[in-house]
């Protein structure tokens, strides 16, 4: 079994030695068959320069193409039947890694959970991940503690397979949390430790929960679209109660009785919708 141990990199020249060498000293002592691939995204400092030493391979984009598409880089010049990502500021402890690759092969994914105060951070992003983690359960069906942890090892092929699916930015990896849990493979959360990061954040955290959202809906409709048509019927209830309590309880006129008809109507077009969307997507492909 050999692991393709994939560090994308932007600008983080400041850390990715250490985090290189980290990587080194980690996987020697396992004594597993494994390569070390960094991909610098673009940098404009000197990130490659630090990156480049023995036994580590270098590959650069010309421009800054997004995490996702450096780790999609990475994914295609992997050699090994597994990969494992870390990011290259100093944030996860990778002396922790063992404890994720002891899990495979049994599992296909096995996703190093951040706990702590640092992974906790501004009450704004505890919000925002508690967010996002109740709508990935919603999708899913699955309670998942750390939607887009950075530290992870994947079967390959999986991801191959999934590669025009999965995001060219911050969202790859909940991407691909995805795709692993909604196609049904078997994925296991480790909890691990989050230490402070050298330098500054490049998270933009209005673009990408857009982005992330945007997702959401996307594997909806391509897993399991019924949820999606579910939900858009809910939320058409809910508009409707006013009018229904208008028109049973307060004899709210002609009008209200439309308007609840014609609401009525349209939950039970939706619903219907969202019956056949799921029945020709299941329909066996020529």
């Amino acid at each position: 079994m050999k692991v393709s141990v994939l560090i994308p990199a932007f600008n983080e020249s400041a850390a990715v030695r250490n985090t290189v060498e980290r990587v080194r000293s980690t996987m020697t002592g396992l004594g597993l068959d494994y390569e070390t691939i960094v991909i610098d995204d673009g940098s404009s400092d000197e990130t490659a320069t630090q990156a480049t030493v023995e036994g580590v391979r270098v590959l650069r984009h010309p421009a800054n193409a997004g995490y996702g598409r450096a780790l999609k880089t990475g994914l295609r010049h992997a050699s090994g039947d597994w990969v494992a990502i870390v990011d290259a500021d100093g944030s996860y402890p990778i002396d922790e890694l063992p404890l994720l690759l002891a899990k495979i092969p049994a599992f296909d994914m096995v996703v190093g959970a951040r706990t702590g105060e640092r992974y906790r951070g501004s009450r704004m992003k505890w919000w925002g991940r508690q967010l996002l983690e109740r709508m990935v359960h919603f999708v899913t069906g699955v309670k998942v503690p750390d939607v887009n942890s950075g530290m992870r090892v994947f079967r390959k092929t999986i991801a191959l397979a999934n590669i025009n699916r999965i995001g060219n930015g911050f969202s790859f990896t909940t991407t691909l949390t995805l795709a692993m849990l909604l196609e049904g493979h078997f994925v296991l959360y480790v909890p691990i430790s989050y230490l402070a990061r050298v330098g500054s954040s490049k998270v933009q955290m209005r673009r990408d929960t857009l982005r992330v959202l945007q997702i959401l809906v996307m594997a909806v409709v391509s897993y399991n679209p019924i949820k999606l048509f579910l939900l858009l019927v809910y939320l058409q209830v809910l508009a409707l109660i006013p009018c229904l309590i208008a028109d049973v309880l307060l004899a709210g006129g002609a009008h209200v009785g439309l308007i609840s008809a014609i609401g009525s109507a349209a939950a039970l077009l939706l619903f219907g919708m969202g019956l056949i969307t799921d029945v020709l997507r299941r329909l066996p492909t020529a």
